[in-house]
Formats: C-alpha cells, sequence, structure tokens
C-alpha cells in the first residue's frame, strides 16, 4: 500500500464559527527527479517548441501530436515538434462553483448511469478518487458517493492506496469505471474510492473529491491520470489545459477547467511561457523577491503552481519574514492574521518568472474568512526550498499547463 505524503493543497475552508485550513495535494517525500461546455469558445495559437521524445510520459501521444523535425542534413532529427498546432478550434470547459475564495470545485460524473459528483480540479496531485459507499467516516457520510453496484461500465480492481495530508489522511481502494468530464467520455479509467477520511481534512468541503492534473511520475500506485488517458484515446485537440478562477464578489463565474484548448476570453496580453523544472508538479523557476520595491532575501528558487492550494506555501522562515514585513501576527491556530483595514495600504510582492516580473497586491494575497483576514503566505518545509503558489496568485493570472512542450503559460486574467 503505498503511502505519499501531503504536501500543500491548502484548502481554507471556511467554518461557521472558525477557519480550518486542510491539506489536499500529495508529495512523495524525496525531492522528484525531475458532459458541460463553457459559455463561449475560443483558441489560441501556440507557437511550435522542439520537445525530445524521452520526456513524452505516453507513447500513443507520437502519432497524433508530434512529428520529427528535420535535422540540418535534411532527415530526420531525434527531436519533435506539433504536428499541426493550428489545427485546434476546439476546447472542452468545466465551469467551476467558487468558495468564499478558497475552494474551486466542478462536476464530474463516474458510471452508467452516471454518479455526479464536485471534485476539485488539482495541479498538486496526480489522482482521481471520490468517496465511496463503503466508507462510513463522517466526511464521506455527508458527501454523495460512489455506489459500484449501481453502474454497469464498473470493473473491480481492489488494489488499496493510501494518501496523508498535513491535516488529515485517506484510505481507498482502486476501482474502474467510465468518467464524464465537460463534453468527454473516457472510458475504462482507474480511479480512487475513498473508504477512510479521518478527521476534519474533508468534512467541511464543498467538493466531494479530487481531480489530480500534475504529472503520472508522482501518482499514487502509478496510476494512470485522468488527462493522460483523454490523450491516450485521442480525445484533445492540443496536448495541454487550462485554468481560470474568479473572484467571489465578481458575478456567478466562479472559473473554469478548459482540457484541450485555452480560452482567450479570460485573459489579456501576451502569454510568459516557463519550463517545467522538474517532472512532478507543475513546478517553475521563481527569482527576484521583492517586497514594496525593496529585495527580500528569499532562497527558494522555485514554485508548484497549484491550482488545489488556497494560499502561498514556502519554508517557515521565509514565511515569518514575509508576514513580519506585512505586520501580520501569528494566531493560535496557526494562521498570519492581521486587521483588514491595512490590506489597503499593503506593499506588492514580486517575483520573476522566465525574467518577467509577476506582482501580487495586499488585497490579492489577503484572504478574507469569518470577518478576519488571513495572510496567504504559510510556512511549510518539505526538505526542499519550495514555494506552492495557489489561488491568491492564480486568480489574478490565467494559467496553461502544456503536457506537449513540459511548460506552464501564464498570462493577466481577466
Amino acid at each position: 500500500m503505498p503511502t505519499f505524503v501531503g504536501l500543500a493543497t491548502l484548502l481554507a475552508v471556511a467554518a461557521v464559527t472558525s477557519t480550518t485550513v486542510a491539506n489536499a495535494s500529495p508529495i512523495v517525500q524525496q525531492a522528484p527527479a525531475s458532459g458541460i461546455v463553457g459559455k463561449k469558445s475560443f483558441s489560441v495559437k501556440l507557437k511550435k517548441a522542439a520537445l525530445t521524445v524521452d520526456s513524452l510520459t505516453v507513447d500513443s501521444l507520437i502519432p497524433k501530436y508530434w512529428r520529427p523535425a528535420l535535422a540540418a542534413d535534411g532527415g530526420q532529427s531525434d527531436q519533435f515538434v506539433l504536428s499541426d498546432p493550428e489545427a485546434s478550434d476546439a476546447r472542452h470547459g468545466v465551469p467551476l462553483s467558487n468558495y468564499a475564495n478558497a475552494q474551486y470545485y466542478g462536476e464530474i460524473s463516474i458510471g452508467t448511469p452516471p454518479q455526479t459528483f464536485s471534485v476539485i480540479f488539482d495541479t498538486g496531485s496526480s489522482n482521481l478518487w471520490v468517496p465511496s459507499t463503503r466508507c462510513n467516516s463522517l466526511s464521506c457520510l455527508t458527501h454523495r458517493r460512489y455506489r459500484s453496484s449501481a453502474s454497469s461500465t464498473y470493473k473491480k480492481n481492489g488494489t488499496t492506496f493510501a494518501i496523508q495530508y498535513g491535516s488529515g489522511s485517506l484510505e481507498g481502494i482502486i476501482s474502474n469505471d467510465r468518467l464524464k468530464v465537460a463534453d468527454l467520455t473516457v472510458d475504462e479509467l482507474d480511479f480512487g474510492e475513498s473508504t477512510k477520511e479521518p478527521g476534519l481534512a474533508f468534512l467541511f468541503g464543498k467538493f466531494d473529491g479530487i481531480f489530480g492534473l500534475a504529472f503520472d511520475t508522482i501518482a499514487v500506485n502509478k496510476v494512470v491520470p485522468p488527462v493522460n488517458k483523454m490523450l491516450q484515446y485521442g480525445l484533445l485537440d492540443e496536448p495541454l489545459f487550462a485554468a481560470w478562477l474568479g473572484e467571489a464578489d465578481e458575478g456567478e463565474d466562479g472559473g473554469e477547467i478548459s482540457f484541450g484548448g485555452v480560452n482567450h476570453d479570460h485573459y489579456e496580453g501576451p502569454i510568459v511561457w516557463a519550463p517545467v523544472v522538474r517532472k512532478a508538479y507543475w513546478e517553475v523557476g521563481m527569482t527576484n523577491f521583492s517586497l514594496g520595491g525593496v529585495p527580500v532575501p528569499i532562497t527558494s528558487k522555485s514554485g508548484a503552481i497549484d491550482t488545489g492550494t488556497s494560499l502561498i506555501a514556502m519554508p517557515i522562515k521565509e514565511a515569518e519574514l514575509l508576514n513580519a514585513k506585512i505586520g501580520a501576527k501569528k494566531s493560535p491556530q496557526g494562521q498570519y492574521l492581521l486587521e483588514c483595514d491595512k490590506v489597503g495600504s499593503l506593499p506588492d510582492l514580486e517575483f520573476a518568472i522566465e525574467g518577467v516580473p509577476f506582482s501580487l497586491s495586499g488585497k490579492d494575497y489577503i484572504l478574507q474568512l469569518n470577518n478576519q483576514c488571513v495572510s496567504a503566505f504559510i510556512g511549510l518545509d518539505i526538505g526542499t526550498p519550495l514555494w506552492v503558489v495557489g489561488d491568491a496568485f492564480l486568480r489574478k493570472y490565467y494559467t496553461i499547463y502544456d503536457l506537449g512542450n513540459m511548460r506552464v503559460g501564464f498570462a493577466l486574467s481577466k
């Protein structure tokens, strides 16, 4: 039963009288080696980029999405480029609900007839799981549960799995059934049925389960992630997906995850592309940290872009430094709080990705829950200096996760 240690999908869950922060993105302890459619449909032409065949994880991608690049002598090289990056004009969008700028979740269905679940689309983990009718934990009983006996397309697997999170644990079994997400149907997908969810980590969540979008290298039990399965079946025009996260107080559109294309309606300006530095999370290089224009001594050099994390996690000393500079005080519960009337005068946090500066204002990095103002800067030591860049950043910047070219795109959201 492989067990993975939870990284920092820090889902800030607002209860009636308190604020609970839960962790929900798994990470291996050692450093890694390396059908609903949106309201409008747009596509963006992507620039061709070279890619070695060794970095592809699904062999079946090659004939559909890639062709050998020409070498200098006119023969074939060991590099591959997109077969026709301008051919795609389709995307498959899942609208998201936004709860208090702390949880973004959308609907999928599993089985035949379909059983509907709400899930966090999480770039910080790689497995899909939902609660099972075999689970009697309180967290399961208060959410929708998958009943295998009610599905004609269910196939038994039975392999056990376990995931250890920062604020709780999860145990269950692997099963196989039909997945429907947006207007896509993915047959014979292995996924997790949780059979034990102790503690409060998922009790107050508005979502039922987690839909992992990270690389297959960190998938529990080496289960093929849903997006990889989509690509194997040739369901996507482009080997990528994109995320837009809205503001809770700006209309009914909570956000959107789009598979196989991007939504031009949700970003403006140029796209800044950053290569993935290690093939586990969607991790990119980050440099030149400053607060209010004054450099700050941050030793971390990269960040995992994590749609399943509400906050921005970083090594404890770096979180203490930033919170001290903005005047946030640590509460007995471990959160950093400050007076809400000071948010407007807080300095901008800035860092560079591929040499391009990205900034967050006080309004961006302060989360308001239960009439309290909570700093998004939270300490997390995982043995390597790494930031986990969550929704506090992703509300401001539209992100594109390009499996074909192993890179992440960033553009200003609109």
